[in-house]
């Protein structure tokens, strides 16, 4: 790792003796930003007093922790305050990813956070938070292209690194578990429990024909052809099309299914059942109107559309989508999770009505968990595939951010059944 010379001497305080991050491929973890004195004395005075208020124990440098709750080892408190001075949280998780801070329970000190996210920076101070956030960057719009390299930046990392961590299904999405705590012997029967509510969502049987935006691996549209539906499933990831292609063959339903590696703009025909699992959170805010006028103009009369959507605050959806966060920076380029009073919006300006809303928020926390410790497991594994020591961290981070933010109940995942308005058909665009 690159650091700054007057820190040098100390890097055993921080960085992991074993590794070094590539300079090339992480250019913002491997150097510190040059950030300005006043900004890095500004959190660091910000975030030591927020920090003690809080359900933590902090361990800032050498000094002893104080404090009580989940423990938050800052290693390098100096280096740990320029990132987040002059990258707010973009900086918080680069600095997690340099290996300056960590946690014994990293999902119970992000989970503290999460749930007092709003009590970190005084209010008079939040005014201000245009000054130092950064936009989004223009490329990652979802363009018909911008789109294309937004999927394949995720999904088409590895088939083999996702194989590592999901259940058997290669379901990645939220499973439905029977009780909680879930077990992972419960894991595949899960997500088809997930899979079969939607399908039942949807009013899918012999002779339905289905659209799905959105393929994953193919266990959706898999389960879709055993009832006796014809599909047509759509995907942006080369990858996931390929594998799902294989695992449809394999099950011999190849036959029922079409799987096109197309932009849900450019399908074509009507269908009795469209369904959609955790695609919106890709498509951009910009494009919501657009994937909702779709979701209409595809459907036949009398159909049903299925939709599972992650949702996040109303406000806390608009300020995230003016900022270039490090899930937007390093996971997913061009995301952003809506809130249901966008989902609401959107689908009543597309001629929709919602007809059906049901949350379950703690089985996502729970899926990930399992996610989690699966990829924990499968170290030596993720390296072998080529994936170095500050991906697995980058990785880590993300899986445990997430689960956090079910846990916090700050994120929240719903099942919701549209149909086509009776009173107006809305406009298609």
């Amino acid at each position: 790792m690159t650091v700054s010379a007057e820190r040098a001497t100390d890097r055993d305080l921080f960085t992991p003796p074993h590794t070094a991050t590539d300079k090339d491929r992480w250019p913002d973890v491997a150097r510190l930003p040059r950030g300005s004195r006043a900004r890095t004395a500004t959190a660091a005075l910000i975030l030591r007093r927020a920090f003690a208020r809080l359900p933590l124990r902090v361990q800032w440098g050498k000094a002893p922790a104080a404090g009580t709750g989940p423990l938050l080892r800052v290693r390098d408190p100096e280096a740990f305050f320029r990132r987040i001075g002059s990258g707010g949280l973009v900086g918080f998780g680069e600095s997690y990813m340099a290996g300056e801070w960590d946690a014994d329970d990293l999902v119970g000190v992000l989970t503290v956070l999460a749930t007092h996210v709003d009590d970190l920076v005084p209010a008079p101070l939040r005014r201000l938070r245009a000054l130092w956030v950064r936009r989004r960057p223009a490329e990652q719009r979802n363009t018909v292209t911008g789109a294309r390299d937004n999927i394949r930046r995720h999904y088409d990392l590895s088939n083999d690194l996702f194989a590592l961590f999901l259940d058997p299904t290669m379901s990645y999405s939220s499973a439905v578990f029977p009780a909680l705590p879930a077990t992972g012997a419960d894991f595949a029967a899960a997500q088809h429990h997930k899979i079969d509510r939607l399908l039942d969502l949807a009013g899918v049987g012999p002779g339905t024909r289905v659209l799905e935006i959105g393929t994953g691996w193919g266990e959706l549209a898999l389960r879709a052809a055993r009832r006796g539906a014809v599909v047509v499933t759509v995907t942006l990831s080369a990858e996931q099309r390929h594998l799902a292609m294989s695992r449809l063959r394999d099950a011999g339903v190849a036959d029922r299914v079409t799987v096109e590696l197309c932009d849900y703009r450019h399908v074509s025909g009507t269908y009795d059942a469209v369904v959609s699992v955790e695609m919106i959170e890709a498509v951009g805010a910009d494009y919501w109107p657009v994937y909702f006028a779709t979701l209409r103009k595809r459907l036949a009369p009398g159909g049903r559309i299925a939709l599972q959507t992650i949702t996040m605050p109303h406000e806390r959806m608009l300020a995230t989508g003016r900022t270039h966060t490090w899930i937007s920076k390093y996971i997913f380029p061009g995301g952003l999770i809506p809130s249901m009073a966008a989902v609401e919006r959107e689908s009543t300006a597309a001629g929709l009505t919602i007809g059906s809303d049901h949350g379950y928020g703690e089985h996502y926390a729970e899926t990930l968990r399992l996610w989690r410790e699966r990829f924990s497991q499968q170290a030596p594994s993720v390296d072998a595939l080529g994936f170095d020591h500050t991906f697995r961290r980058m990785w880590e981070m993300y899986l445990a951010y997430s689960e956090a933010g079910f846990r916090a109940r700050y994120l929240d995942v719903r099942q919701l059944l549209l149909t086509a308005s009776t009173t107006t058909r809305g406009a298609v665009r």
